[in-house]
């Protein structure tokens, strides 16, 4: 299969610098590989969007150049899909309903016990999807080799939550396979959630894409990744060139200086011909550049 990106945002507000390093990583990964780049809006939790920031975001990509391919996929208009795949699940004995709340669970010192306290179907139920347990491992395009026992450390991992909606591991790991996604490049903080969307594919009987977790950007304190809650200010449309430039640096390319002024497609098409996965940075965080330092956005 030919390569097949993607960047999958949240609607919970528009992109900042950390987004933006992430959206163009993506990007530039598939167009090395003369591949597609996909866009797909999570926008799965309603309590956590923010009115008109998908819009927003797509807007964005436009204004910094980051054009995508073929449809846009929006995971609210996929219930039906996620259903399917839970039902399946269930039927093959590696789902089950629970009810345990968080107070329970962390007097079990938040390790699920397992199937073993199985729920029949009803209201207030929670659906958890079974670990093995033995650890899961990936091989990550930076980050080399990724282990772990998720029955040790969390156990059985809800799938649908108890207020009905559908979890981000099983819908994001339903629309890469659905996709035909084969290479995710997105943040390192998600190691975590890539197990857990291996093991949804796994039970599916389906092929994980492979992953390249990026280190994150931190807030010019040091103080935790630039996120939209915190220190994750909108990119400012009036410096694409600028913050451009930043983010390529950030990706271990060296653009000229002087084309921090020039036409974004002028700085993207550079990238282009200057990009290789080779020099991606390893590890999980970066300091924030210069000009976030700087405050001048």
């Amino acid at each position: 299969m030919s390569y097949r990106g993607r960047f999958a945002p949240t609607p919970s507000g528009p992109l900042h610098f950390g987004s933006l390093v992430t959206a163009l990583a993506s990007w530039l990964d598939a167009r090395y590989h003369r591949g597609e780049w996909r866009v797909r809006m999570d926008d799965l939790d309603p309590p956590r969007e923010q009115p008109g920031a998908a819009d927003t975001i797509l807007r964005q990509l436009e204004a910094f150049g980051l054009h995508w391919d073929g449809a846009l996929l929006y995971q609210s208009k996929r219930g039906d899909a996620y259903q399917a795949a839970l039902d399946a699940l269930m039927e093959r004995g590696q789902a089950f309903y629970c009810t345990l709340s968080r107070q329970q669970l962390k007097a079990l010192g938040n390790v699920h016990p397992g199937p073993s306290v199985a729920q029949p179907p009803g209201p207030d139920r929670a659906v958890r999807l079974t670990v093995p347990v033995a650890a899961l491992c990936f091989d990550d395009r930076l980050q080399g080799r990724v282990c772990a026992q998720l029955a040790d450390e969390e156990g059985p991992f809800v799938i649908r939550r108890r207020d009905g909606l559908f979890s981000y591991q099983l819908a994001c790991a339903l629309d890469d396979r659905d996709q035909g996604i084969t290479d995710v490049v997105r943040g390192a903080d998600l190691l975590t959630s890539t197990l857990r969307q291996i093991r949804v594919l796994d039970c599916l009987g389906a092929t994980a894409p492979r992953y390249a977790h990026l280190p994150v950007i931190l807030q010019p304190d040091g103080r935790g990744k630039i996120s939209k809650s915190v220190g994750g200010a909108a990119l400012n449309p009036d410096l694409k060139g600028p913050l451009t430039h930043a983010a390529l640096t950030c990706l271990g390319l060296s653009p000229p200086a002087g084309l921090q002024q020039a036409p974004v497609t002028d700085l993207l098409q550079w990238a282009r011909e200057n990009w290789t996965p080779a020099l991606l940075p390893r590890g999980t965080e970066l300091p924030a550049p210069a000009l976030l330092q700087g405050g001048q956005v």
